[in-house]
């Protein structure tokens, strides 16, 4: 069974549409940056993590892993899950961030869509952080409770709503996390706060997991599994597959947000007691 499932590549016709949607507008944004001089913000390595980024959604939802996901393993399901439901909207992030992010649509789109005040008020409620937290969890949440997990993973439609609502609670809470726009909005210590409330609201659900309080029949009524995992080790393992993958994601975020509010604050004792050009000592 493991040697045909390598060979099982499905065809998505709608995953293969959105991936190569999400290249073209990148690039197109990447090359109108670069002609204006800006390839500090439009470097390669920024191409290569948003290419990353795509190709993870890609191998997640059209791959021998989703094959695995939906018909044997729940850990394999959890694995997909984060690959295209987490990490690659984490990397895309890290990838648009700064100018890059407003050339990512055209101007013949962003332009109608920057000159309407409406569209322009909904859109800050829709990224505010109370909004963006509420949004993730209530996507962790319901759709990892036995009954309606089970019963997406029956239904295809289902299915592809489960997933939709995980990349927009994604997209939400990691624009607030790494602020690709650079709004502000979040200050370093209240994007701090919130990488732990996110953490600890997931470690919930995988706690759950990990015990046995969640147990999915879909999978654990399974006669023979990939490997040879037993029900019990699968559970465990899409558990651990979530607290690792959290742990190193936040994690990250958390270490690079603590430096970047250790740096700003030894900056200003500096700047306040710097003399300036005709200013008098005294």
């Amino acid at each position: 069974m493991e040697a045909s499932l390598a060979t099982e590549w499905p065809f998505e016709p709608l995953v293969l549409a959105g991936c190569l949607l999400a290249l073209v507008l990148f690039f197109q944004g990447f090359f109108r940056l670069r002609k204006r001089g800006r390839t500090d913000h439009a470097g390669w390595g920024r191409a290569a993590l948003f290419v990353l980024a795509v190709a993870l959604v890609y191998l997640a939802l059209a791959s021998p892993l989703a094959v695995t996901a939906e018909d044997d393993l729940l850990s394999a399901h959890m694995l997909e899950h984060l690959l295209f439901g987490d990490l690659a909207v984490a990397l895309a992030m890290l990838a648009l961030r700064g100018p890059l992010v407003f050339f990512f649509l055209p101007p013949a789109i962003l332009t109608p869509l920057a000159h309407s005040p409406r569209l322009r008020a909904f859109l800050r409620w829709l990224t505010g952080p109370w909004v963006a937290l509420a949004v993730w969890t209530a996507s962790m949440w319901i759709w990892h409770i036995p009954r309606f997990y089970d019963y997406a993973a029956a239904h295809p439609v289902v299915h592809e709503l489960e997933h939709v609502s995980f990349l927009v609670g994604a997209i939400l809470i990691w624009n607030v996390l790494i602020d690709p726009a650079r709004t502000g909005r979040v200050s370093v210590p209240g994007r701090i706060a919130l990488a732990f409330a996110v953490f600890m609201l997931g470690d919930l659900v995988m706690a759950a997991i990990l015990n046995g309080a969640f147990t999915y029949p879909r999978y654990a009524d399974l006669a023979h599994r990939t490997f040879g995992l037993s029900a019990d080790d699968d559970r465990r393992l899409a558990a651990l597959l979530m607290l690792a993958e959290q742990a190193l994601t936040l994690g990250v975020c958390v270490v690079v947000l603590v430096r970047q509010y250790l740096r700003d604050h030894a900056e200003e004792p500096a700047s306040r007691g710097a003399i300036h050009p005709g200013e008098p000592v005294r």
